[in-house]
């Protein structure tokens, strides 16, 4: 009811204009601080400046060519394809669509999504300004001096965008990730001569209107939104203070930032360590952000309420378990859409290792991996950390884990991973994928997640991708295991009623329960029993459906990118893996992948998969 309060009390304001007063279009530019006091007594940072840098780079070798396909106007894209802009990118066109966004126009009277515009999120990944990292990178390693490139870019940002005007200004999630990511480059070459004195009072007068615009509207993310985003804007609040203490509201930004920050932490890592937004990806968002506000908390010697360090203890735990040491992949579960927001290393974006490193050596101050490209992030994130609580350093276990809260079950063995989900929603959901089971052997993903693809995308995408269809589950009749809603959302969330996993004898057994299909009738609930030999990679997978409609087909669906390694035999129908699926483990690139559905008219189903 508070959500819905206030989502349409929101609204209202929003189409009222109330928003055009509250926030300020192209207001007047204040010095704040000059250029040569900021130089010398610029509050404490991850390094005062690049000399202060201490990474081993002969280690961690950059791709050289990153700079000049960026000089050409060619930009990274989610971490997976690289998409050519031009050289005068205006900043607000949709490369895809070629939509172009009005900067004449105040943020609140602009619509994000239609067929015409495309996904925003098109729009808004340069102007996070990731793309600064590579280069930052190879300047470090090289001895080289792009700053003149850098500068220019940001330069080149603050001019196509008015302050509060246009798609850049829609979500405070990408402010605050482009006040970092600025800052970050402003540290790095503090001393070019290109960071001219125009040229800070330029960036500082933005950055202080973006922390006024988060500010101002926080409770948007922190109500209406509850996830992620209310972590960076929160903490980007409590970093105006340490880092800008000359902006006049920053210790009131600070304080309220901090409280926060602990507040949705505390809300949002569930206490088994999982992550409410039920995402691997979204899940190394929080891992990232823990580790720059303890790192720079650190500096500062300040410390935040024990839930902090509890919880990121926690999260490390429950990641390290379901990853495969030798890539550092984990299941292409939960929604993903490329975030990946300082990507400090040259390790795949898959590799959840750099940023799971960091967080480990400032929780416990050692690595948790040997020494290998991951160990950079840490390096530049984690070199200054002065932490004087540590936890014991962590391994990943064989044997059974159980995580109820989060409603993940995993069986690992040496040669295999079973992961389960089987949970109980107290939070918005994003995917229909309920008793979803992922198979991985020998290192490989057998049976995969289909992943995400667009958030945004044409709908059949989104009804394959983020519903059940998508997923090592059931339908009925093809229908999800929820209603759909809007984008993003859900209706009849399915609930977990039992789950319980143990060894019997010579196999590891799993059984759960949970409460499905609800809008098509009270009472169904879905049955499924995993059986998996100790040892040997075979598992028998029975799925039942209580109270089933006897006009549905149940239908079993499993997805894999290699059915040469994987059988599948039914006790019911003979099994063919059919090249007619997708799978997408990156951001706005989908492959093709292959599916076998097995229906019947009954109640339940029995399948055997053999792994070779």
């Amino acid at each position: 009811m508070k959500y819905l309060a206030f989502r349409t009390w929101y609204e209202i304001k929003k189409k009222g204009g109330f928003f055009k007063n509250k926030f300020q279009s192209n207001p007047s530019i204040n010095s704040f601080v000059s250029l040569q006091n900021w130089r010398e007594n610029a509050p404490g940072f991850f390094f005062d400046q690049r000399k202060d840098v201490n990474v081993a780079s002969s280690t961690y070798p950059v791709d050289t060519g990153d700079y000049e396909r960026m000089k050409q106007g060619e930009f990274p894209f989610f971490s997976s394809e690289w998409l050519n802009l031009g050289i005068d990118f205006d900043w607000v066109t949709n490369p895809l669509t070629g939509y172009k966004y009005s900067v004449t126009s105040h943020w609140s009277s602009i619509e994000e999504f239609s067929k015409e515009k495309g996904d925003i999120k098109y729009v808004w990944e340069k102007s996070r300004f990731t793309f600064l990292y590579s280069i930052i990178r190879t300047d470090q390693q090289l001895g080289t001096d792009h700053s003149e490139f850098v500068f220019s870019e940001i330069i080149s940002w603050i001019k196509a965008n008015p302050i509060n005007q246009g798609p850049n200004y829609i979500c405070s999630q990408e402010i605050s990730l482009r006040i970092l990511n600025w800052t970050f480059a402003l540290y790095f070459y503090k001393h070019s001569e290109f960071l001219t004195a125009e040229v800070f009072q330029r960036i500082i007068h933005t950055i202080y209107w973006q922390l006024d615009h988060v500010y101002k509207n926080i409770r948007f993310s922190r109500i209406a939104v509850r996830n992620n985003h209310a972590i960076t804007e929160t903490l980007v609040l409590y970093f105006s203070g340490l880092l800008f203490p000359f902006f006049p509201e920053s210790i009131v930004w600070q304080k309220k930032g901090k409280k926060w920050f602990e507040e949705e932490i505390d809300n949002q890592v569930y206490d088994d360590g999982t992550y409410l937004q039920f995402s691997m990806n979204y899940h190394r968002v929080v891992i990232q952000l823990l580790s720059w506000a303890i790192s720079l908390s650190q500096i500062h010697n300040q410390k935040f309420s024990e839930v902090i360090y509890e919880r990121a203890y926690k999260s490390l735990n429950f990641l390290l378990q379901c990853q495969e040491l030798t890539t550092g992949y984990l299941p292409n579960y939960g929604a993903n859409d490329g975030a990946l927001f300082f990507p400090l290393s040259s390790c795949q974006y898959r590799d959840f290792r750099p940023q799971m490193n960091t967080l480990h050596v400032l929780l416990t101050g050692h690595t948790l991996y040997s020494t290998g490209p991951w160990v950079e992030e840490s390096e530049w994130i984690a070199s200054d950390s002065r932490n004087d609580k540590t936890f014991p350093t962590l391994s990943q276990v064989q044997g059974i884990h159980k995580f109820e809260i989060g409603g993940y079950y995993l069986f690992r063995e040496p040669d295999s991973l079973t992961f389960i989900r089987c949970g109980k929603h107290k939070d918005r959901p994003s995917q229909a994928d309920n008793l979803h089971l992922e198979i991985w052997y020998q290192g490989e993903n057998i049976l995969v997640d289909a992943g995400s693809y667009l958030y945004n995308g044409p709908e059949e995408d989104q009804k394959y991708f983020s519903g059940t269809t998508g997923h090592n589950t059931v339908t009925l009749s093809g229908m999800d295991q929820m209603l759909r809603g809007g984008r993003f959302t859900w209706y009849y969330w399915t609930q977990m009623e039992s789950a319980e996993v143990r060894f019997e004898s010579s196999k590891i057994v799993f059984k759960g329960s949970i409460k499905a299909f609800s809008y098509l009738r009270k009472g169904i609930s879905h049955i499924r029993s995993i059986e998996k030999k100790i040892g040997e990679p075979v598992w028998l997978i029975t799925d039942s459906i209580r109270n089933k409609p006897k006009d549905k087909v149940l239908t079993q669906h499993w997805h894999t990118l290699d059915p040469l390694r994987v059988c599948i035999a039914s006790k019911e129908l003979p099994v063919q893996w059919i090249p007619d699926g997708w799978y997408s483990s990156v951001y706005g690139i989908k492959i093709p992948a292959y599916q076998a559905n097995i229906e019947t008219s009954g109640n339940s189903l029995t399948t055997k998969i053999l792994v070779g």
